[in-house]
């Protein structure tokens, strides 16, 4: 923010835990102060500028400061937490209001600019950043260093500027696409991300062209706690993200047209699910479309359990005044986003009508941020012969009542019907209708309706051990690599109290750090009595290779001491 008075010019810059040498102004010292501390907005920068400013003058300030080895940006991970064993590697998360603690800048989402940067690393470490790659050089101040040089010229918002420095590879997957990891996964994730082309190519037809110029994947390393980060040019995913239609939808939806403050977050993630679903029923099936939405409606039912059906925070446009976005996060935004989304699809002429609102609505809006208010009059106009139809919308109810949304739309649950008949046909067996299932009743269902019978049946009271084990016989459940098959898999089995899937559960809560997946497995052993110990042991015998978020709500889950713990 510029302030000016008395012809005194004063630059506002937000900051976090930075210690700030020096600062000047074209070239000349620059008075600078920091403001009072907020709990979570971090430190104002004053930057008082030495000279008078005249219209379309342009001024370079250089700021010298250091960061903290608190920086919330920040995650340093030791060479034990990465699967190289050997270096270092950092990754930052700025996402939303954390650039502050890595670059003193204005860290709004209402604000957009371009970028360039220079990152110098030990030469056997590799820079990466939300940038297109703009040349390499040894550095000429150290000769062991490597200078990674980027540049961004597509305007963009602060939280979508990402480094990343680590024992990097990476292998080409597409024409525009690379996928970036240590090298014990370039392989593999070469192989899992293999359908990013298609996907891209999809979402243009639907979208608008990709404005971005490269899309590369970074599999960051197994300790990374979430799932993925729309960074562009380089997708933050984790080697257990196995589909990417979110993260490539946001390239249009969130990168491109942006919420302009947290408060509207659901423009940008209650579209990018809407264009993530029309990505699958283009490769898949409208079914396939219809079959997440449904999963989706219980996403958004088990979030406004969490918060309570009277919580502002479950409004699809929630007040942040003294709420830090983070403490406000959930799937809210996404689903109840995506319901009214596609609720007004419904009342507006289908699919391919209101996907044509939404491509003109990215193409209107592009490098700019937006308001609910500014998507509504923008709705208003488009339709401007359905006005009728979205006058009868309650708007009030949608937008600023907390709960579920005033609608249900009906989905097709033609995919879901055989979830839920499979799953009760288990609930419902005895002993001797056990021999009646067959290899066929999974092999004839796609891995997501795999994972919904699965969900089902840990939503029941738990199967007997003969069912479980019989299960395993039959459809070898054990074999499946899929980590949302493989989470819920052995869940069931350990809640049945099967011995023997306790090590596979401990084994899968360790060889990754998703929350998501090692906390509930964590619990589930734990809440056996019998490997009570046994959970305990693993946890504290893992404890320094998994991320510091993870290991702190672990710690919490099994109750665990941590001044004592530390000392064994």
């Amino acid at each position: 923010m510029w302030f000016s008075s008395l012809s005194v010019v004063i630059l506002t810059l937000d900051s976090s835990d930075l210690s700030v040498v020096s600062v000047t102004a074209n070239g000349q010292p620059a008075r600078f102060s920091l403001g009072p501390k907020h709990s979570f907005k971090g430190t104002p920068l004053e930057i008082t500028l030495p000279f008078d400013l005249s219209r379309g003058q342009h001024v370079i300030v250089e700021v010298t400061y250091e960061t903290s080895p608190s920086a919330t940006a920040l995650q340093w991970l030791t060479p034990e937490q990465t699967a190289g064993k050997k270096h270092p590697y950092l990754f930052s998360q700025c996402q939303a209001h954390h650039c502050r603690s890595m670059i003193p800048c204005q860290d709004t989402p209402s604000i957009k600019h371009t970028y360039y940067a220079q990152v110098s690393v030990p030469k056997d470490l590799v820079a990466v950043m939300s940038a297109v790659r703009d040349g390499q050089e040894v550095d000429p101040q150290d000769s062991g260093r490597i200078i990674y040089r980027f540049r961004q010229t597509v305007p963009m918002p602060s939280y979508l500027i990402a480094i990343v420095a680590g024992a990097l590879e990476s292998r080409e997957i597409g024409p525009r696409t690379r996928v970036w990891s240590e090298k014990e996964f370039v392989d593999k994730a070469a192989f899992e991300f293999s359908e990013t082309e298609a996907m891209l190519k999809t979402a243009e037809e639907l979208a608008g062209p990709y404005v971005w110029g490269q899309y590369d994947v970074l599999v960051l390393p197994p300790s990374f706690p979430y799932g993925g980060m729309e960074n562009p040019c380089l997708t933050f995913a984790t080697p257990t993200v196995l589909v990417i239609a979110h993260e490539i939808s946001h390239s249009w939806t969130g990168n491109l047209v942006t919420n302009k403050t947290w408060e509207h977050f659901w423009l940008n993630e209650g579209h990018t699910v809407y264009l993530e679903r029309m990505i699958g029923r283009c490769l898949e099936s409208e079914q396939f479309r219809q079959f997440k939405a449904i999963g989706g409606w219980k996403d958004l039912q088990d979030s406004v359990n969490t918060f309570g059906a009277n919580n502002p925070l479950t409004n699809l446009v929630p007040s942040l005044q003294d709420v830090s976005p983070d403490d406000a996060f959930s799937s809210v935004p996404y689903e109840k986003g995506f319901a009214l989304l596609y609720y007004l699809e419904e009342q507006l002429g289908g699919p391919e009508v209101f996907m044509g609102f939404v491509k003109s609505y990215i193409q209107r809006f592009a490098y700019s941020s937006v308001t609910t208010e500014e998507w509504k009059n923008y709705l208003f106009a488009y339709f401007k012969d359905k006005v009728d139809i979205l006058n009868k919308v309650d708007w009030n109810a949608w937008m600023f009542t907390p709960g579920m949304p005033p609608v249900k739309p009906q989905y097709d649950t033609t995919m879901a019907d055989a979830c839920n008949a499979l799953s009760q046909k288990w609930l419902q067996a005895k002993d001797q209708d056990l021999n009646s299932f067959k290899r066929s009743d999974v092999k004839t269902l796609s891995s997501h309706q795999v994972i919904e019978f699965l969900s089902l049946l840990l939503q029941e009271d738990p199967l007997p051990l003969t069912h479980v084990k019989k299960m395993q016989e039959i459809y070898d459940l054990n074999a499946y690599m899929n980590a949302e098959i493989r989470f819920r898999w052995l869940r069931l089995c350990v809640r049945s109290r099967w011995e023997e899937a306790v090590p596979l559960a401990l084994k899968m809560a360790t060889d990754q750090g998703r929350m998501k997946f090692t906390r509930p497995l964590f619990r589930e052993v734990f809440n056996f009595e019998k490997f009570r110990d046994e959970a305990l042991r693993v946890f504290l015998a893992h404890r320094a290779g998994m991320h510091p978020v993870t290991s702190g709500l672990v710690s919490k889950d099994l109750k665990v001491d941590v001044s004592n713990a530390a000392s064994q």
